[in-house]
């Protein structure tokens, strides 16, 4: 039964600046990711960043930003362009798109920041922007704080509610209940909207919280290039990636007792590779372990 806040699809969105005529997509898929509670490491919004680059995607419709933030909470930024003339940035949520060749669907890419305000207002506007470019599923990105050693593979969760995407690509249903970010209210909202949804979460170290990170972010980029069967080049995420590990394990070694978190984390991780009742099955494949991350994150936030 869908929410009854939620606007029809054919309803000109009033919070929504567009940019020109809409675009023809076909069959386009979603794909949104926010700055703030849901991004650790900034590893989604980098990841949807890099996606939109490297498809070219061109910007079509931004959220209005006024009746949703709090801009003693979230200050615009000042900046002087080369003539030395002031602009101010306001918090953004913009809307870009691509048409991927050979891919089957197109590509919406939503980037934006948590709002704090009027939450199911905001959600209206993108659902009313989804129906407006004949959207078809919506596709959710974030990155969660979590006990994974940084120089391990990153692990990515996958979650959705619908049962051909379940059956699809190999996901899980979500059984989390508690606390939730702009992420999971605009999924939900797409679901109830009659969209097919799924969400991508990122695993980022616990002991680097305010580090940028790119390996997180390729692993996100590779999870969603596989889904729209549209890949990007990542070399120079793929560098990124090589350079913050190096560096990370430069910082965590100046730190006997970080090391010897780091080193326990390591042998845990390394430890678990296989199931022990399944040799051949890699425990990546199992989400228990990282459902449980996610759940911890969420409840107590970042």
């Amino acid at each position: 039964m869908a929410a009854v806040w939620l606007a029809p699809v054919s309803i000109e969105p009033e919070h929504v600046l567009w940019s020109g005529p809409k675009p023809e997509l076909d069959r386009p898929t979603l794909i949104a990711a926010f700055e703030g509670w849901n991004d650790a490491g900034d590893a989604a919004t980098t990841a949807a960043s890099h996606l939109a680059g490297r498809w070219g995607c061109v910007p079509v419709a931004e959220i209005d930003p006024e009746p949703f933030f709090d801009f003693t909470a979230v200050r615009p930024l000042v900046h002087l362009d080369d003539s030395k003339a002031r602009r101010i940035d306001w918090p953004a949520n913009e809307v870009r798109v691509a048409r991927l060749d050979n891919a089957g669907a197109d590509a919406v890419v939503l980037i934006g920041t948590e709002p704090q305000l009027r939450w199911r207002t905001f959600t209206r506007q993108l659902i009313s922007v989804a129906g407006l470019l004949g959207v078809e599923r919506v596709v959710t990105l974030g990155a969660l704080l979590a006990e994974v050693p940084h120089s391990r593979d990153v692990e990515v969760y996958g979650a959705t509610d619908d049962e051909d995407l379940r059956a699809e690509l190999g996901l899980t249903p979500s059984s989390y209940e508690g606390p939730t970010g702009i992420v999971g209210v605009l999924a939900s909202a797409c679901r109830d909207a009659g969209y097919s949804t799924a969400s991508f979460w990122s695993a980022v170290p616990s002991y680097m919280p305010a580090a940028p990170s790119p390996k997180a972010a390729l692993a996100l980029v590779n999870r969603v290039c596989a889904l729209m069967g549209a890949p990007v080049p990542t070399l120079d995420l793929e560098q990124r990636a090589k350079s913050y590990e190096q560096e990370i394990t430069k910082i965590v070694a100046e730190d006997e007792e970080t090391a010897e978190y780091v080193a326990r984390l390591e042998t845990a991780w390394d430890n678990r590779d296989r199931h022990a009742d399944n040799d051949d099955t890699p425990l990546s494949d199992d989400p228990d372990r990282l459902v449980a991350e996610v759940e911890k994150f969420l409840r107590d936030g970042s």
